[in-house]
């Protein structure tokens, strides 16, 4: 039996050694008091049998008995959960997690003796499921928000954003011969009279060119899907577009689609307006029709053209689409679209188009921030549109998840029980003050009362 050191410490000297013991009995392990937000989590998901559902939806990807154990599908799906929860963009990430805390090894259902999935078993499992499966998890998610009053499906407002790829400009090459960027303009420059160019002239040479960022010339050799584009920050880098469907009076996200980054919004809307009727029609199979299967569309400028109008006009829905000051129209053959951008416009003109813009602004940039910023899928780690979809899809359901907890706790994610903390000790602060400030005599010094104003403004952020 091997011999293992063991310091037992007091008053910060080693005072003996001692041999460990070869055997523990799991019930004298030291267990921690699980997460109150996971753990209701896990209630909400057996109460509706969340796990029957997706073995039931993986069965075709499982063997009854071949090769190494897989990963069971719930605890598939309860990491790319946590992905959300945590603010993790990554697979290794979230395996890394999963190892480190009690409280997600609780969530996931992980005994003492079982190890946490490392980020291959999350990868291989990711590429095993197909990607219907995923968005049928995404459905089924959004089918328990329309059971519990969370889908109207009355209003739909639609925004995209972009997805920093997982991939590098430098790593570009020439659609038509192969060559690299750095091959490429060491040829103009010889082209141009200099026979051995440096760094410095191929700089000034590119940045006299024009249209040197062409998505029509130059892919990505191992990320094909992703595109050239700006990013929200203003950089240029490799990127994708995630488009999604809010349901304007919840805030529900309805739909969500990835396309490439370089397609205008009223060519990427025509995927992504379909696929939200599409699920809002599996919420209202569900709930007896009290869901609407889209009544209203609200959007912003870069959605407004004469033929989109005129195409959401023909879906039956009416159309609140912010108009660009474009000047003077001509409607030389085409009243159909007149009639239609008109009505638009005296539609957003009216009290009701005005409430709605506002509330568009409220509600269609919070999950942007909510998926991506504090979500932790702003730059993506995976490549090509399937994979890194399966991973949105799953990310999406997380945050109408949290959805569906902040209506049930009033908490949305696990760190939200931090700000709840520190905004219960501001209430009471503020109500001790108050009191010694109406009691006191005259005279006295409230300084001890009294929090410097770079820690109050948190504060009252929170508030």
């Amino acid at each position: 039996m091997r011999r293992t050191k063991v310091f037992h410490m007091a008053m910060g000297q080693r005072t003996h050694e001692q041999q460990a013991v070869m055997w523990v009995a799991v019930r004298d392990l030291p267990q921690s008091v699980s997460h109150p937000f996971y753990e209701k989590l896990n209630r909400l998901l057996a109460e509706y049998r969340f796990d029957d559902f997706v073995e039931t939806q993986c069965r075709p990807f499982y063997a009854e008995k071949m090769g190494r154990p897989s990963l069971a599908p719930g605890q598939y799906f309860r990491l790319l959960l946590l992905g959300y929860f945590e603010g993790l963009d990554s697979e290794r990430g979230i395996a890394w997690r999963a190892a480190d805390s009690s409280g997600v090894r609780g969530f996931l259902g992980l005994l003492l003796t079982e190890a946490a999935p490392d980020h291959s078993t999350i990868s291989r499992t990711r590429r095993l499921i197909d990607l219907d499966t995923h968005r049928a998890v995404f459905t089924w998610v959004l089918q328990c928000l329309g059971i519990a009053g969370l889908v109207k499906g009355k209003t739909i407002a639609m925004d995209a954003t972009t997805l920093e790829a997982n991939a590098a400009l430098r790593s570009i090459v020439r659609r038509d011969t192969g060559e690299s960027y750095h091959e490429f303009l060491t040829k103009l420059a010889q082209a141009s009279g200099i026979e051995t160019p440096t760094r410095a002239d191929l700089g000034k040479l590119d940045r006299k060119r024009q249209n040197k960022g062409s998505n029509k010339d130059w892919a990505h050799p191992y990320d094909p899907d992703a595109r050239i584009a700006k990013m929200k920050d203003g950089r240029t880098h490799l990127a994708h577009k995630a488009e999604h469907a809010v349901d304007l009076e919840t805030g529900a996200i309805v739909a969500v689609t990835l396309q490439e980054a370089d397609q205008g919004d009223t060519t990427t809307m025509q995927i992504t307006l379909p696929e939200a009727l599409e699920q809002l029609e599996a919420v209202a199979a569900i709930t007896d029709d009290q869901v609407r299967t889209g009544e209203e569309l609200v959007t912003d400028k870069g959605y407004h053209s004469k033929q989109t109008v005129l195409d959401v006009q023909s879906l039956g829905l009416r159309t609140y689409i912010s108009e660009p000051d474009r000047g003077r129209q001509h409607w030389i053959d085409q009243h159909a679209e007149r009639a239609a951008v008109y009505a638009n416009r005296r539609r957003i003109r009216s009290e009701r188009g005005k409430q709605l813009m506002r509330r568009r602004g409220e509600l269609l940039e919070r999950p942007n921030a909510h998926l991506y910023d504090t979500g932790g899928m702003r730059r993506t780690h995976l490549r090509g549109h399937g994979n890194i979809l399966k991973r949105l899809l799953v990310h999406v359901a997380a945050c109408n998840l949290g959805l569906w907890m902040r209506t049930l706790t009033g908490i949305g994610t696990p760190r939200g029980l931090q700000a709840v903390a520190l905004a219960i000790f501001f209430t009471l602060w503020v109500f001790l003050r108050n009191q010694v400030t109406a009691r006191r005599p005259r005279g006295l010094n409230l300084r001890l009362f009294t929090i410097p104003s770079h820690r109050l403004a948190p504060m009252q952020c929170i508030m």
